[in-house]
């Protein structure tokens, strides 16, 4: 099969880095890192519903999600819902594919001289190091996922729902919009699951609520600050495609 139309090609594009995306950031999800840190600011410290020292501890995975809601608005907005609700159930399913391929590398007996490695001046079991990281609970990765499909089956039935209200104005309402709505289930949802329902913890409504709610607060953020690179990625778009085939796409995936 060859990608002879430029709609073809840029299905194609958009495609492949929605999946890599999505497939990578649940990898890289296992590290928490602090996002004030990172930025050499000072922790914000807070306190909310009696959960104390509160602060932006964001999982890495955050990285690439940006990249996600810019693919998915993209992809909604000159191919249609249908295109992305079968590219969200396409990559769940990878998403379990890979933890199978990584559970499966997990019972592999590892060879003697790998085992023991020094990195930075440290010895390091390599074997524990790659199952801590690589191993992450089944309640986190079901919990990951279902939220990752709740929260795209919710991202483009509001951006439609917005799109049916202001025409083909507005790009930065209803991709804003869809995202901020579509990230607040996401925040929550996976909280639950992983740890609220998880018998391995004692998470409390209030803990679920309130770190929700931090992480829901970075995404709000982020989502406002995608809105230029995603007018500056639809610009690019219609300068591939050319004025008169964006135009029938864009109407072609507003009908569903």
């Amino acid at each position: 099969m060859t990608f002879k139309t430029k709609e073809s090609r840029l299905l194609l594009v958009l495609s492949t880095f929605f999946v890599a995306n999505a497939v990578l950031s649940e990898f890289i999800g296992v590290k928490i890192f602090s996002v004030e840190e990172s930025l050499s600011l000072k922790k914000i410290d807070i306190n909310l519903f009696g959960v104390e020292n509160l602060s932006f501890n964001m999982s890495a995975g955050v990285i690439t999600w940006p990249i996600i809601f810019i693919m998915t608005d993209i992809i909604n907005e000159y191919f249609g819902i249908k295109q992305v609700r079968f590219l969200s159930i396409l990559t769940c399913i990878l998403i379990a594919f890979a933890f199978c391929m990584v559970g499966i590398a997990m019972r592999l007996q590892p060879s003697d001289f790998w085992i023991s490695q020094q990195i930075n001046g440290e010895t390091l079991n390599m074997e524990n190091a790659f199952n801590a990281i690589f191993g992450q609970g089944m309640w986190i990765i079901v919990g990951s996922v279902i939220a990752f499909l709740c929260s795209q089956m919710i991202d483009v039935f509001v951006f439609h729902k917005i799109k049916k209200f202001t025409g083909e104005r507005g790009l930065w309402l209803r991709a804003t919009g869809s995202t901020v709505v579509s990230q607040f289930i996401d925040s929550f949802v996976v909280i639950f699951i992983a740890f609220y329902l998880n018998p391995a913890y004692d998470w409390t409504w209030e803990m679920v609520a309130a770190i929700g709610l931090v992480g829901y607060a970075y995404k709000f953020v982020v989502a406002l600050l995608l809105t230029p690179i995603l007018y500056m990625v639809h610009a690019i778009i219609d300068n591939f495609l050319g004025r008169d085939l964006s135009n029938r796409m864009i109407k072609m995936a507003g009908r569903g």
